[in-house]
């Protein structure tokens, strides 16, 4: 809170000045404008009474009352502080901190804040392994499936070629390209192609339904050996539900063409659960000529849980077409 200091000086004078004598100041030139003896004057722009007439004038010693009273002002107003009655930012209503009949302070209702998190003292080897669940994720904007990974500290995942085409990643100042050097599982199954036309570790998330995960792990480094090939610089594993705590239709739309289905549920079938899910995707892009995209996704699964046991069999189906947004000579083009 800033202090804000004012202090008005008013002073007195026993300064006299002869019988018949006048005043003339720069603001009042005029003699006739002059305060007759005896009474008193303030001068413009002077925070003092000069009263006028008094005996014994000539024999007091002649001060700068200007002088004196700046002075005296400057010396009061290092010593005072003016109380700042401007509403603090957010302040509470005066009401509620106003005390009752009793002095008693008003009591406020009180404050929620829920969230997730995993202690995982004990089972985490560094800072770099952590677990995100779907409190945190369902709150976020996802643009792209792939987008899921940014939940990762420090991993960036940015498209540079349409929506049918697999993301571009980056790990601690590492260009991942398509996936190489980074490790991504889901349900256990590897993603990343061994070999592909575009470079190994071909990454493509495009069948990932979001609202299906339960968590995300993650391990940043080249410090773990069980994640093999392509996780140089760190590995993330996504489970998804084995049953979901209610059903999910939902139907969103967007610019550029964009369109979004989804309809997910599960339920018990014998001693186990049975979960299965449709998704339908359209989307042009920010092209002159539109991508088109057309994304259809599928997911089966059956699973039993038990004290520390479980199984499942999980089935997934994804297959898109879409307007390839490439770069090519223009001398290709010309020449057909």
């Amino acid at each position: 809170m800033q202090n804000q200091n004012a202090v008005i000086f008013s002073g007195a004078s026993n300064l006299s000045l002869p019988p018949n004598h006048s005043i003339n100041h720069p603001l009042n030139p005029d003699p006739s404008l002059a305060p007759s003896a005896g009474k008193s004057v303030r001068k413009p722009g002077e925070g003092f009474m000069a009263p006028m007439g008094g005996p014994g004038w000539k024999s007091r010693p002649p001060m700068n009352l200007n002088v004196a009273a700046f002075a005296l002002a400057c010396a009061i107003c290092s010593s005072a502080e003016a109380q700042d009655t401007r509403p603090a930012v957010n302040a509470p209503p005066a009401q509620a901190l106003a005390p009752t009949g009793t002095n008693a302070p008003t009591r406020l209702p009180e404050v929620l804040v829920q969230g997730r998190g995993d202690s995982l003292i004990g089972i985490a080897d560094s800072a770099s392994v952590g677990n995100i669940g779907q409190e945190q994720l369902k709150l976020r904007p996802i643009i792209r499936p792939g987008e899921i990974l940014e939940t990762v500290p420090g991993l960036i995942v940015s498209q540079h070629s349409g929506e049918g085409k697999a993301n571009q990643y980056y790990l601690r100042g590492f260009n991942l390209d398509h996936g190489t050097d980074f490790l991504t599982q889901i349900n256990g199954v590897p993603v990343n192609l061994v070999s592909h036309a575009h470079g190994q570790g071909w990454t493509d998330t495009g069948f990932l339904i979001p609202e299906l995960v339960r968590t995300l792990s993650y391990q940043k480094g080249v410090y773990y050996a069980e994640n093999g090939d392509f996780s140089s610089t760190g590995a993330a594993d996504i489970q998804y539900f084995n049953t979901l705590p209610m059903s999910i239709a939902r139907f969103e739309g967007g610019s550029f063409s964009y369109y979004r289905g989804l309809f997910a549920s599960s339920v018990k079938v014998g001693d186990g659960n049975f979960l299965y899910a449709l998704e339908g995707v359209h989307n042009d892009g920010p092209w002159r000529r539109g991508d088109d995209y057309i994304k259809g996704n599928g997911v089966l699964s059956y699973s039993q849980e038990h004290d520390n046991t479980g199984w499942s069999v999980t089935f997934m189906g994804y297959k898109a077409k879409w307007n390839a947004t490439d770069q090519i000579a223009k001398r290709a083009v010309d020449r057909g």
